[in-house]
Formats: C-alpha cells, structure tokens, sequence
C-alpha cells in the first residue's frame, strides 16, 4: 500500500503536504510538524492538535495531548519533517492554528 499524503492549508492561503500514520506509528527522530485528525469521511480530515516539534520521536510517542485526541475523536497522526529550524516549525504551525483552531491546542 501506498503512503497516503495530505495537502493541509493555513491561513495564508499556503499548503503543507504531509504524511498520514497510525496513531501509534513510530517516528524517526527529526524535526517537523504533526497534526493529531480524525477521518470525518473518506479523505477528509478534521484537525484534533496542531504541533511542531525538535524531534517527532520523542514528541509523538507519549504525547501530553493524547488524552484530549482520544476524546475527540483523533484516529491519526499526519507528520513531515521540516528542514530550516525552529522558526519554521512554528511559522507553519501558527498558520495552520489560524485557520483551523482545534480543540486540543485550547486545553
């Protein structure tokens, strides 16, 4: 089967295209950028938390956030890795949190 992948828009209008994984997928240890969605139809995605990390294997592999993702629904983990540094990460991860204000980012 073939890698699924997503193009996630944020506010301003760009698109991020990332990887769509298990929930308990493991992850390498590199920078990037996740989102924790859930499949609200087939190829259709609600985001649940929105993140950015120094290293998707730590971060992701007990995430603080899991609880309130399980609670609402998330079923997924859409990751890439990000190359630029840490402002990057969070250039991106704010530009998604605009346009799409998931619940668990508010807890």
């Amino acid at each position: 089967m073939a890698e699924q992948t997503i193009m996630w828009p944020g506010a301003s209008g760009k698109e991020y295209k990332y990887w769509i994984s298990e929930l308990n997928s493991s992850f390498k240890d590199e920078a990037g950028n996740y989102i924790f969605a859930k499949e609200t139809s087939p190829n259709r995605w609600t985001p649940v938390y929105i993140g950015q990390t120094e290293s998707l294997k730590e971060r992701l592999s007990n995430h603080d956030k899991l609880p309130c993702v399980k609670r609402n629904g998330g079923t997924h983990i859409h990751a890439h890795t990000a190359s630029g540094g840490e402002q990057v990460r969070k250039a991106e991860e704010a530009d998604l949190l605009a346009k799409w204000d998931p619940p668990c980012n508010k807890e």
